[in-house]
């Protein structure tokens, strides 16, 4: 545990900024995580991140977001952090700060929502999260290794609206990189191979928030899929694709508010589609 005597000498001497302060890691050894600290209530955490020079905004979402509540089911227990040890190692992590405690050196890592959509279902949280690990069980990455950042989807400002007039009329498994036709269409669209996988990967109700995510789920708010604001991305064999942006739907109650676009296919007669486009 963090002691009150800790010094953090090392968060003055590395950063200066937010985001100057912050470098790529890789998780080595995720096992190491304790899930008993807890900037919100240790006083030597606290001070590293006030050291570092963060903004009172940065410092807030540290604590709001490090406890093990915050944290993917995958690495909330002894356990679940064994098992997927080797997965955690890719994760996108970015270092905040780094700081004494009385007997060994810690980092507060980001591990930020947008650059670990590639991670598996129990890796992943639909808001950043921050994790606190000995500076042993990280490491530093070169920028020649660095992960491209991933692709945000294909814009949807030129595409025709559409409105969802059927909500069961969802595919909501349905394997976009399956289906020739499916990927054709996309193709035809204009849309380049990181964006039509972002559009494979957030297609699938796995990926969508947590009020959408499962059937039961949608059958309790089925009214509510009529009023998202959605645009016709493409169509083939009776389907279209729905893009869902997130910029335009933050109105939206909490559960079904997307942190990215999502993409939904829909049966073509469960959705109405604006002017000429129909």
């Amino acid at each position: 545990m963090l002691t009150t005597r800790s010094i953090p000498v090392l968060c003055a001497l590395l950063a200066s900024s937010w985001l100057s302060a912050q470098n790529d890691l890789r998780i080595t050894d995720v096992t190491a995580l304790s899930g008993t600290i807890d900037p919100a209530t240790d006083k030597a955490a606290m001070a590293g991140l006030q050291a570092a020079g963060l903004p009172d905004e940065q410092v807030k979402e540290v604590m709001a977001h490090a406890s093990p509540d915050q944290w993917p089911p995958g690495l909330r227990t002894d356990s679940a952090r064994t098992a997927n040890a080797t997965a955690a190692r890719n994760y996108v992590a970015q270092r905040v700060c780094t700081y004494l405690d009385s007997d060994r050196t810690m980092e507060v890592v980001r591990i930020p929502v947008m650059a670990n959509i590639h991670m598996p279902d129990e890796l992943r949280m639909p808001h950043d999260f921050h994790l606190l690990l000995p500076s042993t069980s990280v490491e530093v990455m070169q920028a020649v290794a660095q992960r491209p950042k991933p692709s945000k989807g294909p814009a949807y400002g030129s595409l025709p609206s559409a409105r969802i007039t059927r909500p069961d009329g969802v595919f909501a498994t349905y394997d976009l990189s399956t289906d020739p036709a499916a990927i054709a269409a996309l193709e035809k669209r204009g849309l380049s191979g990181p964006e039509i996988d972002a559009v494979v990967f957030r297609s699938q109700e796995r990926n969508w928030p947590e009020g959408m995510d499962s059937f039961a789920e949608r059958a309790s708010r089925s009214d509510k899929f009529k009023k998202f604001k959605a645009y016709r991305a493409a169509k083939w064999d009776g389907k279209v694709l729905l893009i869902i942006p997130a910029e335009a739907n933050k109105r939206l109650p909490q559960v079904l508010r997307p942190y990215l676009d999502i993409y939904m296919v829909f049966e073509e007669e469960a959705v109405a589609v604006a002017g000429k486009h129909r």
